[in-house]
């Protein structure tokens, strides 16, 4: 009873993770209920939408409540967009739910990223101020909560693109806004997926949800099977190697040799891994028994002969999303855009206020003239040039949605120029 207890309420020692038995007691109740309800579309959209924005709460405690708004700003705009006759129009509720979409996301994620890379650039010393605690405790004439930290809400980047290619998806017409919006709910709030993907697509899932359930011996045995290697994955491996090496050799390096520090790093690689790949293969199994089908996520990565087969290999799902709604829509490999410039130009003068070296400027500047020169000359050239520039920047934008640090972002373009060195 006591663990029931734990189950229901909310506690952050004790979330709904696939790892631990809390999780596995709270699918066995779910799933004996869906035994009764699986049959009824409607009924069954309702009840997994629900039971999913449970398992958020237990996740992430009232930032349920953004999920909650997304879900229904999304299911409205999305009929907005389908049902406006005029492009400009269309193209107005787009811009509205990304500026929506990607604002909240920026908000939480990015604020003190945005803050520190200000303050380093211009000497300042700002800091981060939570506006939306300040004035819910003034709403409630109470300090409810902490205006002085901004606290990241758990999958917040995963619902947030599946949401934005539900829109960009009734935008291009490729798909119809569903009908019911418990049906939109469910796609959005699906448990399994939640909060650490893999990213499903509107156009893949929500086609399924008026499907009758289905499930074969065949796909009975292949999705018990996913869970036990996604668990053997995270609890064998991934948290064995991180509790027994890779902890100790980074906490105290210089207690260990350069071997064992060379050793960790790899070991940390393979600890990253089996962590998310685990993750998701349990997600894509839980999400079979229940009669979804998820896209696969992790193609063995580290057998990739080069980086770009490798991002074709790991986290498919963010690498082809960043694909569709990022580099083909700069251009492609068909040319550059004025976004795809307006971009480029912003990673420079954000690289040169980050160094302080601002006779980076004129470097840049040089370089660009001569390859526009050079362009003019080879017209060839200019389609290689605009194809790298999409690239480069695709990949940086993919660095940062990894974190929130520049780090990342230089993480992100250093695999954009090992992308671009590849193709030569």
């Amino acid at each position: 009873m006591e663990r029931l207890k734990d189950i229901l309420h909310f506690n952050t020692g004790y979330p709904l993770i696939f790892t631990q038995l809390n999780f596995w007691i709270f699918f066995t109740i779910v799933y004996a209920g869906y035994c009764l309800v699986y049959r009824q579309f409607t009924l069954r959209s309702a009840y997994l939408m629900l039971v999913s924005i449970f398992f958020y709460y237990k996740t992430a405690g009232l930032f349920v409540l953004i999920l909650i708004f997304s879900t229904v700003n999304e299911y409205f705009i999305g009929h907005a967009i389908y049902v406006a006759q005029q492009p400009w129009k269309k193209k107005l509720f787009l811009i509205y739910t990304l500026t929506i979409n990607l604002g909240i996301l920026a908000w939480f994620k990015y604020a003190y990223f945005f803050t520190a890379s200000y303050n380093h650039m211009f000497d300042t010393n700002y800091q981060v101020v939570n506006v939306f605690a300040q004035w819910a405790n003034g709403f409630f004439d109470h300090d409810y909560f902490r205006i002085d930290q901004i606290i990241l809400p758990a999958g917040i980047s995963f619902y947030t693109f599946q949401s934005i290619s539900y829109a960009l998806d009734i935008y291009r017409g490729h798909i119809k806004p569903v009908n019911h919006i418990l049906d939109f709910g469910f796609f959005v709030c699906f448990f399994p997926q939640l909060v650490a993907g893999p990213i499903v697509r509107a156009s893949e899932f929500i086609p399924q949800i008026r499907k009758p359930y289905s499930l074969t011996n065949a796909q009975l045995g292949v999705a018990i099977y996913i869970i036990i290697k996604g668990l053997i994955k995270k609890m064998v491996i991934g948290d064995y190697i991180a509790l027994n090496f890779i902890d100790r050799v980074m906490q105290e390096t210089t207690h260990f040799s350069g071997f064992e520090n060379m050793m960790a790093m790899f070991a940390y690689s393979l600890q990253v891994y089996c962590d998310f790949s685990g993750y998701t293969d349990v997600a894509i199994g839980v999400a079979l028994l229940l009669g979804f089908q998820l896209p696969q996520n992790f193609n063995s990565p580290y057998k990739a002969k080069n980086v770009g087969e490798f991002w074709k290999r790991w986290h498919m799902t963010l690498s082809r999303f960043l694909k569709d709604y990022l580099y083909i829509p700069l251009g492609g490999n068909r040319g550059a855009s004025v976004a795809s410039y307006l971009c480029i130009t912003m990673i420079l003068i954000f690289t040169t206020l980050m160094l302080k070296i601002y006779y980076l400027i004129f470097i840049f500047l040089a370089i660009s003239i001569v390859i526009i020169i050079l362009s003019r000359i080879f017209p060839s050239l200019a389609k290689v040039v605009n194809t790298d520039i999409n690239l480069f920047v695709t990949m940086v934008i993919g660095g940062l949605w990894h974190g929130a640090s520049v780090n990342f972002v230089v993480w992100g373009g250093t695999n954009g120029f090992a992308i671009i060195a590849n193709t030569y």
